[in-house]
């Protein structure tokens, strides 16, 4: 989502800025610009569309200055547009701003009554304008910010520059992250460590509350209590390099091919292979204590979760829930000191997610993070944490962190298993070995990436698709329509296959290319006589199975991709592969934007 940077020192900003922003972009956005003070006053430079055409606007009028704030928007609150981009200035203040202002409509009119006249149809500019008319009355900009925050409703984070005060910037959090990078003679803002890395890999995270003055020497940071207080130093353990693709055309298809590698670095921290056996010591709950577990997330790692239930159910035999957190968050669910709450986030700042741990934590429940950001918000306010090793992901659209938080759920299941006596030591040895084999087996399938390039063709001439599967690969088909969807725009959705005759069937016919999800477990026949029931409507199918269940389902109409066996159990961090290359390569020959698909952004910072 919208993406803040900022500084203050005795260097150019506009370079710093840039290069901020760029790292910035996988989060997702359709403008971005830029603000600095020159000779005392604000000036600013600002585009739609891509960081190209700002730093094309850049070099036809530069922008000089040492103090400086930029910003990446993902629209909410009025349309893409220059008019709409941040950051919004007046005369006294330029701002950005990621996250919305819940009360904006109220302080529009308010400042609107105080002579002030807003130039754009976002929320965000209210702030700017509030802040102007605090400063006309007299407050100076640390009189000014507290009280301005004090009038804002929402989760929101805020950089702020005031004429007349070179060489200061203001920053702002509540719920959607900041951090603050300390430099040599120069300090800096970001909306993430990625951001800062070039410069500095010593980052503070403001808590929520938290109001921050920044000049070249320092920082000045004041709680939610106006009491001016210390934030502890983290080392980044990001490097100044911009991530790049490689010899992949887009960073999905480089992140689709990291995952033997970095499913293997996930395996490594969680298990130990020599004795067969989950490691999770690090761990500050007694599982065996546990009495139910909630999982909950939002998008794809919801479907991580929705996979985890099957095996929480199934190796440790407790009573598992399921919820997406933008609901789960308004929800008066029942829990107390004996529940696990678990709640996976790629960013560790999914507002939503961070919203339903929060609700858990109150009510009682231990909470567990499974993250990809050591520094997140979820990783540090969360009673345990999960840190999956997918490395920077990029592309909007997950991959190499999905298959990871598979990895570390599956890990859990058999520790809650083993510490209740209900998980056997054959049975987790078992279950160890495969998802230790799951890495060469991934290599097997990217090696016939080809194939899927063939079949992908046949997919993308359609405007619906229907993917089925019965238990585990249900989620799998949830995911895989998911992927389709959000990044060729074909509309697609994932079904249990037993559902078919309950509505979804009306749709078959022979332009719906229908695909089946389906390791041949216990659940094949079954889901084979759902594939029989789509085929005899004249649907085309795409059958992803083993060679045994690839030769049983041999018949007219069917093409197969012929999956590397393995342990049903371990089937989704395998299955997974395959569908995210088909969206890959549809998307690829449809011509759409791989890696930042309209709309969407990478990490949902905001309701």
């Amino acid at each position: 989502m919208c993406g803040i940077v900022a500084i203050t020192g005795p260097n150019e900003a506009v370079p710093f800025l840039l290069e901020g922003l760029r790292r910035l972009e996988y989060r997702g956005y359709d403008s971005a610009g830029v603000a600095t003070l020159v000779d005392g006053g604000i000036d600013r430079r600002r585009a739609a569309g891509r960081i190209d055409n700002l730093a094309e606007v850049l070099r036809t009028a530069p922008l000089a200055g040492t103090t400086g704030i930029g910003h990446t928007r993902w629209a909410t609150h009025g349309r893409p547009s220059e008019g709409n981009a941040h950051p919004h200035a007046t005369d006294r203040v330029a701002l950005v701003h990621n996250g919305i202002i819940e009360n904006y409509r109220s302080l529009r009119q308010e400042v609107v009554d105080r002579g002030l006249q807003p130039e754009s149809e976002t929320d965000s500019e209210v702030a700017a304008l509030l802040l102007t008319a605090l400063l006309r009355e007299g407050a100076t900009p640390e009189e000014a910010v507290p009280a301005m925050l004090a009038r804002l409703e929402g989760a929101f984070s805020l950089a702020m520059i005031f004429a007349g005060h070179d060489g200061l910037v203001i920053g702002a959090r509540r719920g959607s992250p900041l951090a603050i990078g300390w430099g040599r003679d120069e300090m800096f803002l970001g909306s993430d460590a990625l951001a800062l890395a070039p410069v500095t890999q010593r980052i503070s995270y403001l808590e929520d509350g938290d109001w921050v003055a920044l000049r070249a020497d320092g920082a000045r940071v004041h709680d939610a209590a106006g009491r001016e207080v210390e934030r502890p130093f983290t080392q980044s353990a990001y490097s100044g390099a911009l991530v790049g693709k490689g010899n992949h055309a887009h960073f999905m298809h480089k992140e689709i091919h990291e995952q033997p590698t970095v499913i293997g670095y996930t395996l490594h921290r969680m298990i130990d292979a020599a004795a067969g056996r989950v490691a999770l010591s690090d761990l500050n709950v007694d599982l065996s204590a546990i009495r139910r577990v909630q999982l909950s997330a939002c998008g794809t790692a919801a479907l991580a979760a929705l996979t985890a239930r099957h095996w929480i159910e199934g190796l440790a035999g407790i009573p598992t829930s399921w919820d997406v957190a933008s609901e789960l968050r308004y929800r008066a669910v029942p829990m107390s000191g004996t529940e696990l709450g678990v709640f996976v986030s790629q960013s560790g700042e999914t507002a939503d997610t961070l919203g339903a741990m929060a609700q858990a934590q109150s009510a009682g429940a231990h909470t567990l993070a499974i993250t990809n950001v050591a520094e997140s918000s979820m990783a540090r306010e969360a009673d345990d944490v999960l840190l999956t090793m997918a490395g920077p992901e990029i592309g909007v659209a997950a991959t190499k962190t999905f298959t990871c938080q598979l990895v570390a759920l599956a890990c859990l299941a058999m520790a809650i298993g083993r510490a209740r006596g209900v998980l056997g030591e054959a049975r987790e040895s078992a279950f160890v070995q495969a998802l230790s084999e799951v890495p060469s087996r991934i290599n097997d399938i990217l090696g016939r990436e080809q194939q899927l390039v063939t079949l992908a063709e046949t997919i993308a001439p359609a405007r619906n698709v229907l993917y089925i599967g019965r238990g585990m690969s249900h989620p799998l088909a949830m995911e895989g329509a998911l992927k389709l969807k959000e990044i060729s725009y074909i509309h697609a959705e994932g079904y249990a296959a037993g559902e078919l005759k309950h509505g979804p069937i009306a749709l078959i016919d022979g332009s719906m290319p229908v695909i089946v999800v389906a390791p041949r477990d216990a659940l094949f026949p079954k889901t084979l006589s759902n594939m029989e029931e789509v085929l005899a409507r004249g649907a085309r199918v795409l059958l992803f199975t083993d060679a045994e269940g690839a030769e049983e389902a041999d018949r007219p109409g069917v093409e197969s991709f012929v999956m590397p066996a393995i342990d049903p159990l371990a089937a989704p961090l395998l299955y997974a592969v395959p569908i995210q290359l088909i969206a890959y390569h549809v998307a690829l020959q449809k011509g759409t934007d791989v890696d930042q698909p309209r709309n969407l952004a990478k990490s949902v910072t905001v309701e």
